[in-house]
């Protein structure tokens, strides 16, 4: 790798590279991949991309979450890959055939050619604490690396990338500039 593309790696089991742009009302709309499936994954809004990132790691069990799921609702989810049993931790296909571990169909090298022209990201979730994520976010088109503390910051964070006034962030927050 050269020093210009240092940051542009996978380097993790769960790294989904991700394109982002504007949807109605300012919503982050867009699509991204990861290494076990070679079609997108599609979302409207933050809030679809979040559970749709929840619903691929816990997939393939990694990082696994601190906390459990706690729900009035039904313990099984609809995805668009089968349904995800919450209470079994157990993906299902249409067929009713039960997936373990998922394998990798895409190296990390074809995941990365997978990005975008503008608005695309690496995103290296490292954890999952306190009901949230935690981890890296590499913004491809400036290749540049912030680590961020929650979903929360990681939404501001790619919300603040594909802002054009480059507004100021409270100073406890991460934010782009080094």
């Amino acid at each position: 790798m050269s020093a210009v593309n240092s940051q542009l790696y996978i380097g993790t089991p769960n790294g989904i590279v991700l394109h982002a742009e504007r949807g109605a009302g300012h919503a982050i709309r867009g699509w991204f991949y990861h290494a076990y499936s070679r079609e997108e994954v599609p979302f409207e809004n933050a809030d679809q991309m979040i559970f749709r990132m929840e619903e691929f790691f816990d997939s393939i069990q990694y990082p696994h979450p601190s906390t459990n799921i706690r729900t009035f609702a039904e313990t099984s989810k609809k995805s668009d890959k089968g349904r995800f049993d919450w209470a079994k931790g157990q993906l299902h296909t249409g067929t009713g055939r039960r997936l373990n571990k998922r394998e990798r169909v895409m190296d990390d090298q074809e995941l990365l050619s997978k990005h975008g022209d503008l608005g695309s990201f690496i995103i290296r979730v490292q954890h999952r604490q306190n009901s949230s994520m935690q981890g890296r976010l590499t913004w491809v088109d400036k290749n540049k690396t912030v680590f961020f503390r929650s979903a929360w910051e990681m939404i501001r964070l790619i919300d603040s990338a594909l802002e054009e006034t480059g507004q100021e962030q409270e100073d406890d927050l991460p934010s782009w500039e080094e």
